[in-house]
Order: structure tokens, then C-alpha cells, then sequence
């Protein structure tokens, strides 16, 4: 089976549903998982309204110092979420588990307020636009479990 036809058997339809949750893990890193959905969906033509490479993205692979390029090269190759997982472990900036507990949890509890300039005047506008009116938004990852019907 050749790349291109694995990845669109493994890609999520982004139009008819949403990528995980910023909050869940792949390789032991919030974010990741997202990436992924994000990645395969936009190789696979039905990334919808969702943009792969995002500054979301974009935070998560900055972490591990991995270009979103060389990100898209592996998942184009078909690659599985296990896969990826186990390339993830092996090419990401080595840093001790604590760290990256350190860094899961500081995303998962930041707040609009602490993150930057740019992020806050888009997510000013995006989060009236796009997320009900009666429903308050404690962190950044709400924005995203707010809009897809997690929370």
C-alpha cells in the first residue's frame, strides 16, 4: 500500500469530526496527539477548517525541537500513532521526565493572560466568535474542549 493511501486510512475527516484533545498525550507530550490528527488530516485533503503547522503545533515541536517539516515527512509515511510515539521518543530533545511533566502541566493550567501578546489579541476576538456565550474559559486548552463538545 503505498504512503499516501496509509495516511488516509489513519487520518481523521476534520470536516465531519474534531482532532483529540489539546490535553491528551502521545509519547508522553500534550499537544502531540492533536498534531497528529492536525498532520494526517491536512496530507490526507479533509483537514477542514483546522490548519496544520499552527502556532499550537508549532509550541509542541518548538518543545521538542523538532521542525514541523521533518514532523510531516514521518506522518506522510503512513506512519501509526505507536510509530510515531516511538520516533517521537527517539528524535525529540532528551530531557529528564520531570520536565516534560513540568511543561505538560504548565499548558494544560495556562492561562489566556500568560500566553503571548499575539495568541491573546486572536484568541480576544476568536473566543466570542466561536465559543457559547455562557461558557467561561479558565485555560487555553478550554478554548479548544469548549468548541469541540469535550467540555
Amino acid at each position: 500500500m503505498h504512503e499516501l493511501e496509509k495516511t488516509k486510512l489513519l487520518a481523521k475527516d476534520l470536516t465531519k469530526e474534531f482532532p483529540r484533545s489539546p490535553r491528551q498525550t502521545l509519547a508522553g507530550y500534550v499537544l502531540a496527539a492533536r498534531t497528529v490528527d492536525k498532520c494526517r488530516s491536512f496530507l490526507a485533503g479533509c483537514a477542514g477548517e483546522y490548519h496544520s503547522g499552527c502556532p499550537l503545533d508549532i509550541m509542541f515541536l518548538d518543545f521538542i525541537e523538532i521542525s514541523y517539516e521533518k514532523f510531516k515527512e514521518v506522518v506522510a509515511k503512513g506512519t501509526t500513532d505507536e510509530e510515531i510515539a516511538t520516533w517521537i521518543s527517539t528524535h525529540a530533545k532528551q530531557r529528564p521526565a520531570i520536565e516534560i511533566i513540568r511543561w505538560n502541566n504548565e499548558l494544560r493550567g495556562k492561562r489566556i493572560s500568560e500566553l503571548p501578546d499575539a495568541l491573546q489579541e486572536y484568541m480576544e476576538e476568536y473566543i466570542p466568535k466561536f465559543l457559547p456565550r455562557n461558557r467561561p474559559v479558565y485555560t487555553f486548552f478550554d478554548i479548544y474542549d469548549i468548541e469541540e463538545e469535550r467540555l
